[in-house]
């Protein structure tokens, strides 16, 4: 991808590997003239959103469904698991119209809530796990030395339960990054784009500008390896943690 961005010859070049020379021309030609530095913005302001409400609402509502028990706590359980159950595609024409009716379209916070809502099944379910291995008897001897509940969900359980929320915000990242049917039919102008969208501006009916397209996907990608860098430690770690017990 990246050898076909800095590519002059990128519509032609065939199975080549290496480019047939080096030029910059078709960044400087996405960015500048493709606006994508705007469709980034937007598309890092949902996703970043996305992964801060997706944790903190799953993470409480994971230590609820773990520590407490309640009347129809299996069946909210079960249904949790039902909603990943359903396609997307579904759910576009309702969505729309809830939308619609709530003032929220052509909203990058609209398109954060309807990320929000397919991220969270997936996170809560996940954290559970990771809470419910986390020993009662830590909270207990929390509550003996005389700490608040809210000193304890901090001080003890949040760190215990960090690996899970890692890598609970990983998928709620890629979710709202790479979304692409709901980005499309919720925004109505291009300054609200996010970067699925804005990559498609590329694409023409006869034609396609092969170099732009490159590197377009090779901007796109450079957040996720940033993201995956700065929280890899705790996700290699997070990934086999929650499945001790719970």
């Amino acid at each position: 991808m990246f050898s076909s961005a800095i590519d002059p010859q990128a519509a032609t070049r065939g199975a080549r590997l290496l480019p047939a020379g080096v030029t910059w021309d078709n960044f400087v030609s996405v960015i500048d003239d493709g606006g994508f530095g705007h469709y980034l913005r937007n598309s890092v302001l949902v996703a970043l959103g996305t992964v801060l409400a997706s944790s903190v609402v799953a993470l409480l509502a994971a230590v609820a469904v773990s520590r407490f028990r309640f009347r129809f706590r299996k069946s909210m359980l079960v249904l949790i698991l039902m909603v990943q159950m359903v396609p997307l595609e579904a759910l576009v024409i309702p969505l729309f119209l809830q939308m619609r009716n709530l003032n929220m379209l052509n909203s990058l916070l609209g398109l954060t809530i309807v990320y929000l809502a397919f991220a969270l099944p997936f996170a809560i379910w996940t954290l559970r796990g990771f809470v419910a291995a986390v020993p009662v008897e830590l909270e207990e001897a929390a509550y003996l030395d005389g700490a608040s509940w809210g000193r304890m969900f901090w001080k003890i359980l949040v760190p215990l339960v960090a690996p899970g929320v890692v890598a609970t915000s990983v998928f709620s990242f890629i979710t709202a990054w790479n979304e692409f049917i709901f980005a499309l039919t919720f925004l109505q102008q291009s300054s609200k784009y996010t970067v699925p969208i804005g990559l498609q501006k590329f694409f023409g009916e006869n034609t396609t500008d092969w170099g732009a397209v490159m590197a377009a996907s090779t901007i796109i990608t450079l957040p996720v390896l940033v993201f995956f860098v700065l929280v890899q430690r705790n996700l290699s770690s997070g990934l086999t943690a929650g499945s001790v017990k719970g």
